[in-house]
């Protein structure tokens, strides 16, 4: 048994009792979080998700990692096919009180690893030139997103731990934003879920400066001018189980 399994207190609901079909790594992973008003966001998630809000405040965040070691369950990792960079914009949400994750858009910057989620998971990925440097613990990232007909979303930033790791408490923003083990996604009008699991969270604060923000281009600019929250994760081992359709 993978030692992540051994941690599952933190869940807000049981492990599927299937088991995972997908592993992968998610390493050098900056979190960055800003505060947006409830009203507008609303208009921008499906109606049968609620939005999940912290003391009142919506929250979107912006991810950019590197994805290593993909495989599937019981099959040896393809070469090419295991790594790529990816970009998501993400908020929070919650079905029939489950709170999970609504992805907006994910990014990649390998074609396969776009054609792959979207025939097997329907999740909204699209097409990016993507570029990460690591240079003395300091990561460098790019982005440009290159599918037709999109509004060339960009993220120009560079990145760092600023502290000492921390496990979150159980109370705090940190662990609300993070400790989250489903994520839902709709393919017209229906709705599905996807399950994962990792162990706890385990970060650092972070220091950035950003270039170029336009990932999210259907909210005001002013909002993603402020300083967002910023933390740090070298790495972490996800596991994935299949997308279900849900009945609402």
């Amino acid at each position: 048994m993978h030692n992540e399994f051994l941690e599952t207190d933190q869940r807000p609901f049981p492990l599927p009792s299937k088991p995972w079909v997908l592993t992968q790594t998610w390493n050098h992973l900056l979190f960055c979080h800003w505060r947006v008003p409830v009203e507008l966001l609303r208009a921008h998630v499906p109606n049968h998700l609620e939005l999940d809000l912290f003391n009142g405040e919506a929250w979107i965040g912006i991810i950019p990692f590197e994805v290593n070691h993909m495989r599937l369950h019981g099959i040896p990792e393809i070469p090419y096919l295991n790594s790529y960079l990816e970009l998501n914009v993400r908020t929070y949400v919650k079905y029939k009180g489950t709170p999970g994750i609504y992805f907006f858009t994910l990014d990649a910057d390998k074609w396969m690893a776009v054609i792959g989620a979207k025939i097997g998971a329907f999740l909204p990925y699209r097409h990016a030139l993507m570029r990460m440097k690591i240079k003395e613990n300091k990561v460098d990232f790019q982005s440009e997103r290159k599918h037709p007909g999109s509004l060339k979303e960009s993220l120009d930033i560079h990145y760092q731990s600023d502290s000492d790791l921390f496990l979150p408490e159980v109370e705090s923003l940190e662990y609300w934003l993070f400790e989250r083990y489903c994520f839902f996604i709709t393919k017209g009008k229906h709705l599905y879920r996807g399950d994962i699991h990792h162990d706890r969270w385990r970060v650092s604060k972070a220091k950035a400066t950003i270039h170029v923000n336009s990932m999210v281009p259907f909210l005001p600019q002013k909002y993603f001018d402020r300083q967002p929250l910023l933390h740090f994760s070298a790495s972490k081992q996800v596991f994935a189980w299949p997308i279900k359709k849900i009945h609402y």
